[in-house]
């Protein structure tokens, strides 16, 4: 008996945020190990399948960055990064674009449509405008050639809107094109921040294979559960934020500048994490906020 008023008493605990949160639109950003183990990803989908069951809008950006590096092997493409970038050549863009499309969103709307979701596939190539992307040489300065890598300009946010108004769940590959239809890769962290932008959604969550902000890199029980807007500077500075992080973050203030209520960084290799984010009082991970 008690183990049953314990799940009463949890949903008593959820109530607030469902009732907060109904009708909001959440990006949702899924990557990291996550996709690379079929419970943890199962697991995932079908809390975001509850968050759309009970009221929420969410919108799903995935990555893929291993099945793609998979699959270049397979072929013999050489995989290149350069400042966390992947060099994208003609021959990349093919297999990233086959990969994101037919593999990776195919999965996961296979996957969400079996728990009763009506998940449906939208290409960024439809509605994300780029213009082509150049990194710098951290000790020179110098513009470094990155290939076929898109720095996304535009989101018509028309389709998502129509999709989550007929009762959709978005899922979109990170992908763009200029106005001349050329294919651009886009790193998915920065295709979530911007997507969340221009919807001015209430929340923009990053589901990976780290707890969180660590105060302490090697110590994953250091996270840091709250920063402010305000506090990121001086976080780099001590390189607490360092690496791909920092355009991350970068990125995620943009969409909290924009709109977005919320940014959060959530460890997905734990059953449930997106759930205990958003639907308890102490939350799991690291959320951004402003202030």
């Amino acid at each position: 008996m008690k183990k049953i008023i314990g799940k009463a008493a949890v949903l008593i605990e959820a109530l607030p945020y469902i009732q907060r949160f109904r009708g909001e639109k959440i990006v949702i950003k899924f990557g990291g190990s996550v996709m690379e183990n079929d419970k943890l990803m199962a697991t995932t989908i079908r809390d975001i399948v509850f968050m759309e069951a009970v009221g929420m809008k969410p919108v799903v950006v995935h990555g893929g960055g291993k099945a793609i590096t998979a699959r270049m092997n397979e072929l013999g493409i050489e995989t290149r990064f350069i400042n966390g970038l992947r060099y994208t050549c003609e021959k990349t863009i093919g297999v990233v674009d086959d990969i994101l499309h037919n593999v990776i969103n195919a999965n996961i709307v296979e996957k969400a449509r079996s728990f009763g979701s009506k998940a449906h596939s939208i290409s960024g190539k439809s509605f994300l405008k780029a213009r082509r992307k150049f990194t710098k040489c951290p000790d020179t300065g110098r513009k470094l050639d990155i290939g076929l890598v898109g720095e996304i300009y535009k989101v018509d946010t028309r389709l998502i809107i129509e999709a989550l108004d007929t009762g959709l769940l978005p899922v979109i590959p990170p992908l763009a094109c200029d106005n001349s239809g050329k294919i651009y890769n886009i790193n998915a962290d920065i295709a979530a921040c911007e997507i969340a932008e221009a919807l001015k959604a209430r929340k923009l969550v990053f589901i990976s294979d780290v707890p969180g902000i660590l105060m302490d890199p090697k110590d994953e029980a250091s996270v840091i559960s709250t920063i402010k807007v305000g506090e990121i500077k001086k976080l780099i500075r001590k390189k607490i934020i360092s690496g791909g992080m920092i355009p991350k973050v970068q990125s995620a203030v943009s969409a909290l500048k924009a709109g977005t209520n919320k940014i959060h960084m959530i460890d997905g290799r734990i059953q449930h994490s997106l759930l205990l984010e958003i639907f308890t009082d102490k939350g799991i991970g690291t959320e951004i906020v402003k202030g």
